[in-house]
């Protein structure tokens, strides 16, 4: 979910333009529509909109910032300066969950730590695609040639880290230090959940990301096996500018917030934004949350994932969230007028 600015607003760019000719409805609404909107810590969400609002160049979005920087009453200072715009197509709402994971690792290998994670090798930077995730994990390519970053005591956990894309190692010395995506070897994702569903060993309500956990640790063997499945290898960098109690680097190239960041599709939703999210199912919740991210997997003006910060009680808190509900973007009040598709009423 590391991206630098540039690429997110080039991405935002050619994915409005494919927007642009959907089904697309840009409605505004009341804020006395919004559920529970007066019942939030408005302060929490005004906090993380400054953490990335200086980054935006828009006027627009710029003279909001500087208003904001001026520690207006926070809930008051939404109300006036942005209008709710509900933004939808065809396709339903979906919540889903992402964190930082956090590994126990070493900067050095011993009979505890043996798993390593590598920086991106200048031959996987030039060819694509590079050697597969066995070919990597198996082969003599990588070793003694000082590609370690560091390494760590579990590769489950390990490939997990993979799919996040960033996270931090805690040191025996109780330091930690964070990586983030540093490149892959070009092959395409393919997902053990759906292999293990596809073998008929669980059904695909039954999967997540603890059960596939649990099930490659109850069987090492097929589960180093299973994890092979998946031919795609991330390389990892070290993250020191960041330091390691703030939050990951997201798509604006700032730390994000635990459960104030949301990843967004920006062909709909613009990066920076604020967003109010109505979050059904189990253990509902209301809340204001900044647009500061993005993903592979975030597609639709309905479609986002939580952040919900580092470490383990946050990833199975992350893992539990795939809820429906409805999402709402608070705009800057001329352009919420200028990009509505229905009459203001």
């Amino acid at each position: 979910m590391i991206r630098h600015l540039w690429a997110a607003i080039c991405l935002w760019m050619l994915a409005a333009a494919t927007a642009a000719s959907e089904d697309v409805t840009h409605k505004i609404l009341e804020f006395d529509d919004l559920e529970g909107w007066n019942f939030d810590t408005h302060e929490r969400a005004l906090e993380a909109f400054l953490v990335t609002c200086p980054d935006l160049r828009d006027p627009d979005w710029s003279s909001l910032c500087a208003l904001a920087q001026q520690n207006p009453d926070a809930k008051t200072f939404f109300e006036l300066f942005f209008r709710p715009m509900l933004i939808e197509n065809d396709s339903k709402a979906l919540f889903t969950g992402y964190f930082e994971p956090e590994l126990d690792g070493a900067l050095s290998p011993s009979a505890r730590y043996r798993y390593p994670l590598y920086r991106e090798p200048e031959v996987a930077k030039v060819a694509n695609p590079w050697l597969t995730r066995r070919e990597i994990e198996t082969g003599d390519y990588m070793n003694g040639k000082g590609y370690e970053i560091a390494w760590v005591d579990d590769p489950v956990e390990l490939f997990f880290l993979q799919i996040q894309g960033s996270g931090r190692i805690r040191l025996p010395s109780g330091r930690r230090i964070r990586v983030g995506y540093g490149g892959s070897n070009g092959h395409p994702y393919r997902s053990i959940g759906v292999e293990l569903v596809r073998r008929g060993i669980y059904k695909p309500h039954q999967v997540s990301a603890e059960v596939i956990k649990n099930w490659v640790k109850r069987n090492p063997q097929e589960g180093r096996e299973l994890l092979f499945h998946n031919p795609s290898y991330v390389f990892f960098r070290r993250v020191d500018q960041v330091p390691p109690e703030a939050g990951p680097l997201g798509a604006m190239n700032r730390s994000v917030t635990a459960k104030r960041t949301i990843a967004v599709d920006p062909a709909y939703t613009p990066l920076g934004a604020p967003v109010w999210v109505e979050k059904k199912g189990a253990d509902p919740f209301n809340r204001l949350m900044i647009a500061q991210d993005t993903g592979s997997a975030i597609k639709g003006p309905q479609r986002a994932d939580v952040f919900f910060g580092t470490g383990d009680a946050a990833g199975k808190a992350a893992g539990m969230l795939k809820d429906p509900g409805r999402m709402v973007v608070l705009l800057p009040i001329q352009r919420a007028f200028a990009t509505a598709t229905e009459p203001y009423q």
